[in-house]
């Protein structure tokens, strides 16, 4: 049942993609927040009480409605596993955003391109340049990929129904928006979402970097992720970009401008420096990867089936 939900979820996708404000995720933002009100006082273990009430109920709930409905109707579970993917997932509007940037892009209209990538980011990228905005798009693509589609995948696989898919998503989430944020007051109220979102990201982000180096240049990928994966800030994020820039033959990470400054980046990756061809290429090294995940998906299943 789990590969026949992935296919209706990306069936459902092509034919109605998620809008740009996903309204789920702005219920449990607009939650999020008013925890952050009551709980952030500075303190780690505020932190940890305030993730466990944003995602434990969660969990318990999805978990719970999945055994009613699979005990009752097999159809209804799947039901509830396609509703609950679908807007977890948002595969669509990744690559709408995406496509828009590189058709931009291949339009040789830079101003076009940068509008698409600030409404694709929801951050302003007036000054960068055109190898940048190429840049930038295959990293967010590759990173949105792995959290909206792999990331998820393999925790509503790993556990019963979508309550795996919903802990990681939620997780995801509070990560970005808790443990990101910088000040002495959020510094440790978001440690412990940095730390459980680490943990639960362990394993999906290393098998995203493995697919990426099998479907794309394994020998430059796997050597682009043990030699430059550590340099970046975020590990998980080091290792998925670093392997896919050497599977991919591009440099990605270096010199950015933004905010009237150049920022300086870790070097990941081999070979040129990003352009249209090499977006062209991400997507289908994009495309390739999810057909390995199908696959084995597929293989998985057939095991249980004849168990």
């Amino acid at each position: 049942m789990n590969l026949i939900s992935l296919a209706l979820v990306f069936l459902l996708e092509q034919v109605r993609p998620l809008p740009q404000a996903n309204p789920v995720h702005s219920l449990f933002e607009s939650y999020s927040n008013d925890l952050e009100k009551r709980f952030n006082a500075g303190e780690r273990s505020q932190g940890m009480l305030a993730w466990l009430l944003a995602t434990v109920p969660a969990f318990v709930v999805v978990a719970l409605v999945y055994f009613l409905l699979d005990s009752a109707s097999v159809v209804m579970a799947l039901i509830l596993n396609v509703v609950i993917l679908y807007f977890l997932m948002g595969f669509r509007k990744l690559s709408l955003g995406f496509n828009e940037i590189l058709e931009a892009l291949r339009a040789d209209d830079l101003t076009a391109a940068r509008q698409a990538l600030s409404s694709w980011r929801n951050q302003p990228v007036d000054e960068l340049e055109g190898a940048e905005v190429a840049k930038v798009a295959i990293e967010e693509g590759l990173l949105g990929v792995h959290r909206h589609i792999f990331g998820v995948t393999f925790w509503f696989i790993l556990l019963p129904g979508p309550a795996g898919a919903v802990l990681y998503g939620l997780s995801a989430l509070l990560s970005e928006k808790w443990g990101a944020r910088g000040g002495e007051e959020h510094l440790e109220f978001g440690a412990f979402s940095r730390k459980a979102f680490e943990i639960l990201d362990w394993i999906p982000s290393r098998l995203t970097a493995m697919t990426f180096a099998i479907v794309g240049n394994f020998e430059d990928a796997i050597y682009c992720w043990r030699t430059q994966s550590n340099s970046w800030g975020d590990m998980a994020q080091g290792i998925i970009l670093a392997s896919g820039a050497g599977a991919l033959g591009v440099r990605l990470g270096e010199a950015l401008h933004q905010d009237g400054a150049v920022s300086f980046r870790p070097e990941l990756g081999l070979g040129d420096e990003p352009g249209v061809s090499h977006m062209a290429n991400a997507i289908a090294l994009v495309w390739r990867s999810l057909m390995v995940w199908a696959c084995l998906i597929g293989l998985i299943t057939l095991v249980f089936w004849f168990d």
